[in-house]
């Protein structure tokens, strides 16, 4: 995993790549614990934006801050806390729970099918179902740096996003940040909450 070079750069191509990378490491870290190597990678991150007042550097430096706070056996920790565990976990990182209140329910069916008919399936070795904010993430990610312009272009972009992210993320986000002990993942859910608010405003300047 390589740790996002440049979120504020004029360059559409940068800008495109640091997307991408973004919505890579956001759903590293919301599928497992993350290794050393990540965390060593966070540590020592740059935390300041090329460009003064950037709108994701304070919550980057947030998330390098809690990263330098905790140590690998605390983050994994905080991971197991919130995400796993036997029964039903203190936090949900599952599309279906927060839009309809139960898991693999019809917005698994809807988003199952709009996988489809982008020639996109799931990973037999994934456990987690398809509205994983992971998987969602991963798909987003595809859908900027993938090869096929077919698939990989701005429009299914701003569509995917907006049926089955923006409808529920912001509620993880929420969810996350109220937690008592969400350390370093409350500090991810300010970085995910503003990296989604500028995706939103993005992608409304297109319709």
């Amino acid at each position: 995993m390589t740790l996002p070079q440049d979120l504020t750069s004029s360059s559409a191509l940068d800008e495109e790549t640091a997307r991408a990378e973004l919505y890579g490491l956001l759903a590293a870290l919301y599928y497992a614990p993350p290794p050393p190597e990540l965390l060593a990678q966070l540590r020592v991150a740059p935390t300041e934006a090329p460009a003064a007042g950037g709108f994701l550097e304070e919550p980057w430096r947030q998330v390098v801050a809690a990263a330098r706070q905790l140590s690998d056996a605390e983050v994994q920790a905080e991971f197991n806390g919130l995400f796993s565990g036997v029964g039903k976990p203190e936090v949900m990182l599952f599309g279906s729970h927060y839009l309809s209140g139960f898991l693999n329910d019809k917005p698994l069916a809807r988003l199952r099918t709009d996988l489809t008919a982008l020639g996109l399936e799931r990973d037999e070795t994934m456990p987690e179902t398809e509205d994983h904010i992971t998987y969602l993430f991963e798909v987003m990610r595809y859908l900027i740096a993938g090869d096929d312009v077919a698939i990989a272009n701005l429009t299914h972009q701003r569509v995917f996003f907006a049926q089955h992210v923006q409808p529920w993320a912001m509620t993880l986000c929420d969810t996350l940040e109220q937690h008592p002990r969400a350390v370093f993942y409350g500090a991810l859910a300010g970085l995910t909450r503003a990296f989604l608010s500028v995706e939103t405003q993005g992608f409304d300047m297109l319709a």
